[in-house]
């Protein structure tokens, strides 16, 4: 225990040095501007979390009922001083915490549950700070440039907050303004949560954290470039522009499948926030409002098409195709923890086949503590597999909090549509690799049988459903006659 602790002050004068000599030696960091608070705070909150798992759970034999309960109590108490760290620090400390807090069946329950609160508690810059940053990205000042310009913002994430205002030609708009400092903090940032991942690693060699800061490290340059994600926002509305639903969840369904499969090119942060259901004022039609276009996914075509495959062999039951392609994607060994990672299932309900059977309570509460059991696998899966699938789950785990609320998680019909999705896209790649006329026709004539396959058997759930509400119907008339 003594060995341990002093391993823990080591590393963290190690964490503290290597961050100060990294900030001197870089010419584009500014070490003034880093903060000793906000260092100070991130080293003393890694060591207590980390203290308290080397000390709490030493006594307690492993795996018993007590060191199951114990265990919680401190992951809960290390999510609620990361959280507050996160809150404290800002910027991409909550990022960073938003994307951990959005992992649900991938991290335990007491980590996403507490740090989801993030969503709601990003920071909101001053119209003082509002006026700065305008004045030094546009060079003029806010009445130079509208009309109007609400001093309340519609909302406020991150990295960013959105205004009302008018353009001098009456044009209403949505102005988004990055929060000051944020970008200048941000590689720093990256830079203090890398030495600090891989101290904890010293102490806990078989928990990989390094995937959370190499994504960090990609997608936070992306997603403070607000050209970039004009770039975005105008591809994916050319891309979906054929879309005009909707009622909701099974659409949306529908249109993270024809980005993933199809375009490969994701929307990768549809938290509730960023998913608006409006009806059109000119003709009262519901449609999907996708906002934040900052952090699109874009899949190379190997990846896109294996991830395809192994989603066909998924949603029909195909255990080879599954270890084939799981297996392919970089799980190894680990496929079947993968495969249930994917589907968010157990693996009883992947080889009984995931639109067979609904997601119950009981499997559902299994599944978030086999997170916590299974998390030095988990974290080394997420070290292992191609960095283009961790945002994808990411994005799988958002939109499964939209179908749990709105009841339509599972559903037969959400894998019908990924299934139709991933034939047509596989049915294209075949067509491009190929230029005989005949074996062009014979895809398609393929495609079209496949597609109405599942036509059919959609049709025949629907029809089953029917005759089941029926026989329920007629029972409950038997057991329940109306009074005369």
């Amino acid at each position: 225990m003594a060995r341990k602790a002093l391993k823990l002050a080591s590393w963290t004068s190690v964490a503290l040095a290597a961050s100060g000599i990294c900030l001197y030696s870089n010419k584009y960091l500014d070490p003034s501007d880093f903060g000793a608070v906000r260092v100070g705070r991130a080293v003393a909150t890694t060591a207590v979390i980390s203290y308290d798992y080397l000390t709490s759970l030493k006594s307690v034999p492993y795996g018993s009922e007590e060191y199951l309960q114990l265990r919680s109590k401190v992951h809960l108490r290390s999510a609620r001083r990361l959280c507050e760290l996160c809150c404290a620090n800002r910027g991409t400390f909550i990022k960073v915490g938003q994307h951990l807090g959005a992992l649900d069946y991938l991290l335990p329950e007491e980590y996403t549950s507490t740090l989801k609160v993030l969503h709601s508690q990003a920071p909101q810059s001053s119209m003082k700070e509002v006026r700065q940053v305008i004045r030094e990205d546009l060079g003029k000042e806010i009445h130079d440039l509208f009309l109007s310009f609400d001093d309340t913002p519609l909302g406020a994430a991150s990295l960013a907050q959105v205004h009302k205002a008018v353009l001098r030609d009456g044009r209403t708009v949505a102005v988004k303004v990055q929060h000051p400092k944020v970008q200048a903090q941000s590689s720093k940032d990256v830079l203090l949560m890398e030495v600090l991942v891989l101290a904890v690693k010293q102490l806990f060699p078989e928990f990989e954290f390094m995937w959370l800061v190499d994504e960090a490290k990609k997608n936070l340059p992306l997603e403070l470039d607000f050209l970039n994600e004009g770039r975005n926002a105008e591809k994916v509305a050319q891309m979906l522009k054929y879309f005009d639903f909707l009622k909701i969840s099974r659409h949306l369904g529908r249109l993270y499948s024809e980005m993933i499969f199809v375009n490969g090119f994701v929307h990768c942060d549809p938290h509730p926030g960023n998913v608006l259901v409006r009806k059109r004022p000119d003709t009262g039609k519901v449609e999907i409002v996708l906002l934040d276009h900052g952090l699109y996914q874009a899949l190379t075509e190997e990846f896109r098409l294996d991830y395809c495959r192994l989603w066909q062999a998924l949603i029909w039951t195909d255990m080879q195709g599954v270890r084939k392609y799981g297996q392919r994607l970089g799980a190894g060994d680990l496929y079947p923890l993968f495969a249930c990672m994917l589907t968010a299932r157990s693996w009883d309900a992947v080889n009984r086949g995931i639109g067979q059977t609904p997601v119950t309570a009981t499997e559902d509460s299994e599944i978030r503590n086999h997170a916590a059991n299974y998390l030095p696998q988990i974290s080394q899966l997420l070290n292992r597999v191609p960095r283009q699938l961790l945002l994808i789950f990411k994005t799988n785990d958002l939109l499964r909090g939209i179908e749990a609320a709105l009841g339509t998680r599972a559903s037969a019909s959400s894998f019908l549509n990924m299934s139709r999705c991933c034939i047509k896209a596989l049915a294209a790649h075949k067509k491009q690799k190929t230029r005989s006329l005949f074996r062009r026709a014979r895809i398609s004539l393929r495609e079209s049988f496949s597609l109405w396959k599942i036509n059919l058997h959609e049709l025949v759930l629907h029809m089953k459903g029917l005759r089941l509400t029926g026989w329920l119907r007629a029972l409950l008339c038997w057991l329940l006659p109306a009074s005369h």
